[in-house]
């Protein structure tokens, strides 16, 4: 299988820089490694040109377009998302996430009418991520202006996302916040984006004070 990757990597470098270029690109991609990237790149250079086309003009328009909502974070095209906008939401609950995608999996399930902060990250000192990197500060604006109530934690059940958790839960519970964490129904070490909904719906009726 080593010398088939060392193989397929002097075949790309020979005469394709730039497919290798789009390899190396796709790599990015997380959970793509050389040979699904490999793939993925042949298959739109020699079946379907037009879906590279148009893939590359979606990735042009969304990155000239997406940027972070000013109050809770997430990707949006405008200044304040519309989920912030909705005044039907109720602005006593905020609940907290790690990345866009886990805010769209609640949001998915219905069972969640409140607000959101998402940190676009979680605490990992080994890595260098503290508290700045993730938007802690702008968070605990936020979450003091006098309207919201209670905090629902939802960070990943992953040994950072629990430590997250914990960080902010000391935090808001000095400030006099009622902070909750989503029920154990999501399985330890999972991300909400993989889970499914039902679960994370379980998980937020039955969240627990922490």
């Amino acid at each position: 299988a080593r010398s088939a990757r060392r193989y397929e990597t002097a075949f790309l470098m020979r005469d394709h820089s730039a497919l290798d270029g789009l390899v190396q690109t796709l790599k990015r991609l997380p959970g793509v490694g050389q040979r699904s990237a490999s793939r993925m790149a042949f298959h739109l250079l020699q079946h379907d040109r037009e879906g590279a086309m148009l893939l590359a003009q979606a990735l042009n328009a969304a990155v000239a377009a997406v940027k972070h909502c000013q109050l809770c974070h997430t990707l949006t095209e405008f200044d304040i998302c519309g989920t912030c906008q909705d005044s039907g939401r109720d602005a006593t609950r905020l609940c907290v996430v790690e990345t866009p995608s886990d805010q769209s999996a609640v949001e998915r399930t219905l069972a969640y009418s409140g607000l959101y902060f998402v940190l676009m990250g979680k605490l990992n000192p080994i890595e260098g991520v503290g508290p700045g990197d993730i938007g802690m500060q702008k968070l605990i604006v936020r979450a003091t202006d006098g309207v919201v109530q209670e905090i629902i934690l939802a960070t990943n059940f992953t040994a950072q996302g629990e430590a997250t958790a914990h960080a902010l839960s000391e935090i808001f519970k000095r400030k006099g916040l009622v902070v909750t964490r989503l029920a154990r129904g999501v399985p330890v070490g999972s991300e909400l984006a993989f889970v499914d909904l039902g679960t994370i719906a379980h998980a937020l009726v039955d969240r627990r004070s922490t």
